[in-house]
């Protein structure tokens, strides 16, 4: 891991430890996606909101104007559901030190303490199938699932992705 990627992390960690959305950070949310897509929003934790928003202000900030691509920075962590604090730090290290020993410790469907781990795994296609079944835009469904997916690439996959690392 590069010293600006750790740096990025450590300060991800500490933004972690007291998320909060403000009044005009719902306002964005209520602008830019249904109210059956909010209901699936506000089910993410705090500091997965808080970490969308930064990701959907980074996009406007630039121009964007594509509006699946904006609906998709605020739900693409939507398939991660519940998580401790030290599920998301053990899931950061394992994957930078052994994906490997990540993929063996989180098959597909786990339970226990395992879960978590099978979720942040999979959470682009988790996220993708619970936004089909809200109804959102196909498009928008599209993104989410396939914005860990580094072997897909387009445009507005890399704009996603670009503002994700940097939020």
């Amino acid at each position: 891991m590069s010293w600006a990627r750790a740096a990025y992390r450590s300060r991800q960690f500490l933004a972690a430890l007291r998320p909060r959305l403000a009044g005009d950070d719902r306002l964005l949310v209520a602008q830019h996606i249904s109210p059956a897509l909010q209901r699936l929003f506000y089910t993410m934790s705090a500091r997965d909101q808080r970490h969308s928003v930064d990701v959907a202000r980074a996009l406007l900030a630039e121009g964007e104007d594509d509006e699946a691509l904006v609906q998709a920075a605020l739900l693409h962590d939507v398939g991660k559901g519940p998580l401790r604090l030290w599920h998301r730090v053990a899931f950061v290290i394992l994957q930078a030190l052994s994906p490997r020993l990540l993929a063996r410790l989180a098959p597909p469907g786990t339970g226990g303490w395992r879960a978590p781990f099978d979720r942040l795994l999979r959470h682009g296609e988790r996220g993708a199938q619970m936004l089909e079944a809200a109804g959102a835009p196909q498009e928008t469904v599209r993104l989410v699932r396939y914005h860990e997916n580094a072997s897909v690439q387009e445009r507005s996959l890399a704009r996603l992705r670009a503002a994700d690392d940097q939020c």
